[in-house]
C-alpha cells in the first residue's frame, strides 16, 4: 500500500454515498458551499464546516468553528485533531470514515467495494456496492476509443455478416429519420423515404402518393396522388391497384402480398396489360391518427421477394415519413406565421411611427423638434403644455421613441377621466379585496411601464392626496399598491402634460407647490394651431392622404377656396378639429375636390379669445384695439341690463375710468361711434 493513502468513505443518512481520496498536500474542505472538495447535502452542515489535511505524515481533521460543531465518533473535537484508520466524523447526520483500506469502511457487512476508475477523485453511489473483486485505486483512467460522428448515419457502413438484419434495419432507419429531418417538401421527404427503402428492403420499384387537399369521405385511389416514384429495372413504376390503394386506405394496415403474379387486384397492369410485379407491399401513412398517404412498394424478380421483416421496414418508414411530412407542415405553419407576424410588425412600426411624427415644417415646430431633441437623451421629468388639442401626446411619443428608453413600454393615462380613487388605482395598482370589485391583484400604470415612459395627460386636475404619493413616486422613493404593504420600486421616465396654468394653480392653492417644481424640470411649449397657420396646409394633406386611404375614396385634394376657408380659420379644436374636419369632408364629399361646402367649421372663440370676438373667416373684419374695447364695453353692459357699478367690476376698472371711456367712445345708449 502507497504510504499515507487514505479515504475518506462518505455517509448520509442510512445510506452510503461516495468515497473521497486524500491527496497528501491538498487541503480536503468540507462543507455546504460549492466550492468544497466534499460537499454535504445537509442542513446542520455549514458553508464552510471542516478541513482533513496531511502534515508530518499524520492527518488531522480540524473544526473551522461550525455552527453545529463537529464530531469525532461522539467528542465535538476543538482545534486540530489527529486521525487514525477508523475513525468516523460525524457532521449533523453524516459520517466520514477515515480509513486507510476501504474494507475497514463496512466492518458490520463485510461488504466491499467495485473497482474505482478514477483515482484521487469522488466516487458515486453507481462505484459503491456489492462485490467479490478487490480494490486497486493505481490503475490510471485509459481513454480507448475516439470517434467524430457515429458511423448508424454514414450509408454503407453496417457490417453485413456480423450485424444481424433487424439491427441493420435499425441503423438504415435512424439513418433516415436524421435525412428526412433535414427535408424542405414533401417531395424530398418522398425520394429520401424511397431510397430508404430500397437499400433496406427487397424491392425493384415503388412510390409515395398522399392525399390530394380535397379528399374527404371514403377515401379512394383517385383521390391519392403521386409525389415521387423510383425504379430499379429497366420498366418504369406501374400505379397502386384500385383494390389494394382502397383496401390499406380503409383499413390502415401495411400489407404484404407475395407470388401476385397475374393478379390484377393487388397490382395494376402495364401499358401491355401485362402484370409484372411479384410480391407487393404496401404502408399507410399516417399523420396525427389519420391516413395522409400510402407508400407502395413492389419486387419484380421471384429471386428478390420481400419477406415479413421487409414489411416491418416498411411501416417504420412510413411512420418516420409520417412524423416528418407533419414537422414539415409546422415548419411551413411556423414560416407562415412568422411572415404574418413581421408584417404586421412593420405595419404597426409604420402606424406607431405615422402616430408619433409631428408634422410641421414652421419655425414653431422646429423649436418643439429641437427641444424635444434636447430632452430626449435624459431621465428628467417633462413638462409639455400647450391648449387641448396641440398634440402633446405625439410629443411625448416624440420624447420616448428618440430616447434610450425606446424600447420599453410607452403607458399614457389621463388623470382628469377619473376619480380620485380610481385613479390612485391605476396609477400605482391595488391588491386583491382593497374594495368593492377588486377580485384579483391589478399591476398599476407605474408598474406597466417599468423600464420605459409614463405619460400623465392634464396632470393638474390630479387631486391633492394623489399628488403626495405621486411626488414620492418621482422622488424615487417605493410605492404600495392600494390595499397592499409590499413596497415596490419601479424605474420610469415621467412626462406630464397639461392645458391649465400651473403657476396660477399652485398660488390658489389647489396644485403643490413642491410637485410643481419637481415638475417642472424641462418644459415644451407646444403653439396652437392658430400660431403656426404655414402648417395648415402641410397638416391638412396629411390626413387626406391618410383617410382617402383608409375609406379608398379616389379624391384628388381641396379646391382652392377651401384651402382658403381653412387658411383664415382660426382652429380653436387646433390639430385635433383639422383632423375630424378632413376626416368628414372625405367622407361626405360628393364631388373629385373637398370644397368650401364640405367643411364644417364652428364658430366658437379660441381659449384666448374674449366674449363676441368673431373667428369666422365670413364674420371676421380686422378692427383697432379701441374699437375692440369699445365693443367688448358694450357687451359687458348690455349683459348688466346697463348698470355700470356692476360693469365696471366686472371689467376690473372704476367706474370713474367706465364713465369716461363711455364719453369718449359715445353715449351708452346711443350705437357707439367709429373710432379711428
Amino acid at each position: 500500500m502507497p504510504p499515507n493513502l487514505a479515504y475518506l468513505v462518505i455517509r448520509e443518512g442510512a445510506k452510503w454515498t461516495d468515497v473521497f481520496r486524500l491527496v497528501p498536500g491538498q487541503t480536503a474542505s468540507i462543507g455546504r458551499a460549492p466550492n468544497n472538495q466534499i460537499v454535504m447535502k445537509d442542513d446542520r452542515c455549514s458553508r464552510n464546516h471542516a478541513e482533513v489535511y496531511l502534515r508530518d505524515d499524520q492527518w488531522y481533521v480540524r473544526d473551522l468553528e461550525s455552527r453545529n460543531g463537529t464530531l469525532l465518533a461522539e467528542t465535538p473535537i476543538r482545534g486540530e485533531t489527529p486521525l487514525t484508520a477508523g475513525d468516523v466524523i460525524r457532521i449533523g447526520n453524516s459520517q466520514l470514515a477515515f480509513v486507510n483500506d476501504l474494507t475497514m469502511a463496512f466492518p458490520e457487512s463485510g461488504n466491499s467495494l467495485r473497482t474505482i476508475p478514477l483515482v484521487g477523485s469522488p466516487l458515486t453511489e453507481a462505484a459503491l456496492g456489492e462485490s467479490d473483486s478487490s480494490m486497486n485505486l493505481h490503475e490510471p483512467t485509459m481513454i480507448t476509443h475516439r470517434r467524430m460522428q457515429t458511423k448508424f448515419l454514414e450509408p454503407g457502413k453496417e457490417d453485413q455478416e456480423s450485424i444481424p438484419k433487424v439491427g441493420r434495419a435499425a441503423a438504415k432507419l435512424c439513418r433516415l429519420a436524421f435525412e428526412l429531418a433535414k427535408s424542405t417538401d414533401p417531395y424530398s421527404v418522398a425520394q429520401i423515404s424511397l431510397e430508404g427503402l430500397f437499400e433496406g428492403a427487397a424491392v425493384d420499384a415503388g412510390a409515395v402518393l398522399l392525399l390530394r387537399r380535397n379528399a374527404a369521405g371514403d377515401l379512394r385511389d383517385a383521390d391519392l396522388e403521386v409525389v415521387a416514384s423510383q425504379s430499379s429495372t429497366n420498366l418504369p413504376y406501374h400505379r397502386i391497384s384500385p383494390f389494394l390503394a382502397a383496401t390499406v386506405l380503409r383499413e390502415g394496415e401495411a400489407v404484404l402480398a407475395r407470388n401476385v403474379i397475374g393478379d390484377s387486384t393487388v397490382m395494376s397492369r402495364d401499358s401491355r396489360g401485362e402484370i409484372q410485379a411479384v410480391s407487393v407491399l404496401c404502408a399507410p401513412i399516417r399523420r396525427n391518427e389519420k391516413i395522409v398517404g400510402l407508400i407502395h412498394l413492389y419486387s419484380t424478380k421471384p429471386e428478390r421477394m420481400p419477406d415479413p421483416d421487409d414489411l416491418e421496414f416498411t411501416l417504420a418508414v412510413a411512420d418516420t415519413v409520417g412524423v416528418a411530412l407533419q414537422n414539415l407542415k409546422r415548419r411551413q405553419e411556423l414560416a407562415e406565421n412568422l411572415n404574418t407576424v413581421r408584417d404586421e410588425n412593420v405595419q404597426l412600426r409604420q402606424r406607431l411611427g405615422a402616430e408619433s411624427e409631428i408634422v410641421g415644417t414652421s419655425r414653431a415646430m422646429q423649436r418643439v423638434a429641437e427641444e424635444i431633441s434636447r430632452a430626449a437623451p435624459n431621465n428628467a421629468t417633462v413638462l409639455i403644455r400647450g391648449e387641448s388639442g396641440v398634440g402633446k401626446e405625439l410629443v411625448a411619443r416624440g420624447v420616448h421613441f428618440s430616447s434610450p428608453r425606446r424600447k420599453g413600454p410607452f403607458v399614457c393615462l389621463n388623470c382628469a377621466a377619473l376619480s380620485e380613487t380610481l385613479l390612485e388605482s391605476e396609477l400605482f395598482g391595488h391588491e386583491k379585496g382593497a374594495f368593492t370589485g377588486a377580485v384579483g391583484r391589478k399591476m398599476g400604470k407605474f408598474e406597466a411601464a417599468s423600464q420605459g415612459t409614463l405619460m400623465l395627460d392634464e396632470i393638474g386636475e390630479m387631486s391633492p392626496a394623489i399628488q403626495a404619493k405621486f411626488l414620492r413616486v418621482l422622488e424615487g422613493h417605493p410605492f404600495e399598491r392600494v390595499g397592499g404593504s409590499e413596497p415596490v420600486k419601479v424605474d420610469v421616465r415621467v412626462i406630464a402634460a397639461t392645458n391649465r396654468d400651473l403657476e396660477k394653480a399652485v398660488t390658489e392653492g389647489i396644485f403643490r407647490r413642491d410637485l410643481y417644481f419637481r415638475l417642472h424640470v424641462l418644459e415644451i411649449l407646444v403653439p396652437p394651431l392658430r400660431k403656426r397657420p404655414e402648417d395648415i396646409a402641410e397638416l391638412a394633406y396629411y390626413f387626406f392622404n391618410r383617410f382617402t386611404g383608409e375609406t379608398g375614396r379616389k379624391l384628388k385634394g381641396f379646391t382652392p377656396k377651401a384651402m382658403e376657408q381653412m387658411m383664415r380659420y382660426r382652429w380653436p379644436g387646433n390639430v385635433r378639429e383639422l383632423k375630424n374636419v378632413v376626416e368628414r369632408a372625405i367622407v361626405l364629399s360628393e364631388g373629385e375636390y373637398i370644397g368650401e361646402t364640405d367643411l364644417l367649421l364652428s364658430k366658437l372663440p379660441t381659449s384666448g379669445d374674449t366674449v363676441d370676438v368673431p373667428n369666422s373667416p365670413v364674420d371676421f373684419k380686422p378692427c383697432s384695439l379701441a374699437e375692440m374695447e369699445q365693443r367688448h364695453i358694450q357687451a359687458v353692459l348690455k349683459s348688466t341690463g346697463g348698470n355700470k357699478s356692476q360693469a365696471a367690476v366686472i371689467l376690473g376698472i372704476e367706474r370713474s375710468t367706465l364713465d369716461r371711456k363711455l364719453r369718449r367712445y359715445g353715449s351708452a345708449d346711443q350705437p357707439p361711434n367709429r373710432v379711428s
